[in-house]
């Protein structure tokens, strides 16, 4: 690794054995990346979560017994510093909404290439949220379906006043638009000419701000009200 950073430590569950021996090849081929594991069901995922304490868990939704989403609070509770990516095929809005509600850090369809895949690892150790560009249009959607965002079952809305997106800076709305437009830091530091540090103090100002918790809640914040 450059710098002698240690490796990031990844955890594979996925209930197909033929899939998770690829992705294991995949990814052990990575200097960057350290498999520690792997899981073919939910129960075994916990397990192995709270034994190893993986920087990041490589999750599929499609498991037996109980889906991936359904034991993200399993596993936040077993390893609360673990940061969980979703991998699979289901492109159901129903299933981004239930993976964000659950705390995973991002969404990505099987489709995804290989350097891809271990970019968004990467990413998600950054405190990006990646999602695959097929499932940006159902942003909005999961975002509805996210308690208290505004969604069609909610009170009606608050008033103008207290919006919290009124509370941004210009530079703060500039960084929101980017990140709508699934831009990582470095190319809105790129494109606004500004360090990557300070994209991120400003993107933790943002959520901080809006009562977020993620990029990907901040993306589809921003996407829900067609721009900032």
């Amino acid at each position: 690794m450059p710098g002698g950073a240690a490796p990031i430590r990844v955890l594979v569950v996925d209930d197909h054995p033929l899939f998770r021996r690829g992705l294991l090849a995949l990814l052990g081929a990575q200097p960057q990346l350290q498999v520690v594991g792997e899981a073919g069901d939910a129960g075994e995922a916990q397990r192995r979560a709270a034994e190893l304490q993986p920087d990041v868990i490589l999750l599929d939704n499609h498991l037996p017994g109980v889906r991936g989403v359904d034991a993200l609070p399993g596993l936040r509770e077993v390893a609360p510093d673990t940061r969980v990516l979703m991998l699979t095929v289901s492109e159901d809005e129903q299933d981004l909404a239930a993976a964000l509600r659950g705390g995973a850090r991002g969404y990505l369809l099987k489709t995804v290439d290989s350097d891809a895949l271990v970019a968004s690892i990467v990413r998600v150790m950054r405190g990006e949220s990646p999602v695959s560009p097929e499932m940006t249009d159902k942003l909005v959607a999961a975002f509805q379906a996210l308690p208290g965002s505004g969604g069609a079952a909610a009170a009606e809305p608050a008033p103008a006043a207290a919006d919290p997106i009124h509370s941004l800076s210009p530079r703060e709305h500039e960084i929101l638009a980017l990140i709508a437009r699934g831009a990582s830091n470095k190319e809105i530091g790129r494109a606004l000419d500004i360090a990557e540090t300070t994209v991120k103090i400003h993107v933790q100002h943002i959520l901080r701000k809006l009562n977020l918790s993620s990029r990907v809640q901040a993306a589809v914040y921003a996407a829900s009200r067609h721009g900032p």
